[in-house]
């Protein structure tokens, strides 16, 4: 079992005797969205690098539905929905900051010999597995379009 993944079961253990009811929710369907990943197609076991995939698709849906609840006037879901986000940011490795991120991208354009937008798939391709889910990638795809055009 992924150690990630055993580091979530056992902190939902503990946010249920502390009835903490927003952590405990929000790692449950964390859970859910694991074992999903786990029996989609073929079953396997999931590693690490799967479960934070599920973790950065899952902060992305919860950033997104604030979005949509903060543009509907509905200030309490959307504040509900960036709490959830909150928790499942704290099992996500350390962010990138700008400098690191750019150092990272100019990498990668190097390794791919990218000189044109036409290119900006091939480079993605090789930021995202160098950043390894410590970097958005919305905050990726804008470095990487910046490196390209200059």
């Amino acid at each position: 079992m992924s150690q990630l993944k055993e580091t979530i079961r056992e902190d939902l253990n503990t946010s249920m005797k502390a009835r903490d009811k927003v952590r405990t929710g929000t790692l449950r369907m964390l859970l859910a969205a694991i074992t999903m990943e786990e029996t989609a197609g073929q079953k396997h076991e999931v590693s690490d690098e799967d479960v934070l995939k599920v973790i950065a698709r899952e902060i992305k849906k919860r950033r997104e539905s604030a979005e949509v609840y903060t543009s509907a006037g509905r200030e309490e879901l959307a504040a509900n929905e960036l709490e959830e986000a909150a928790v499942l940011e704290a099992y996500q490795p350390a962010q990138l900051d700008d400098a690191e991120l750019a150092e990272l991208v100019a990498a990668a354009v190097a390794e791919v010999g990218a000189s044109s937008m036409q290119q900006m798939g091939q480079v993605m391709g090789v930021a995202t597995k160098k950043a390894a889910g410590r970097a958005d990638g919305k905050r990726l795809s804008a470095a990487v379009r910046t490196a390209l055009s200059s």
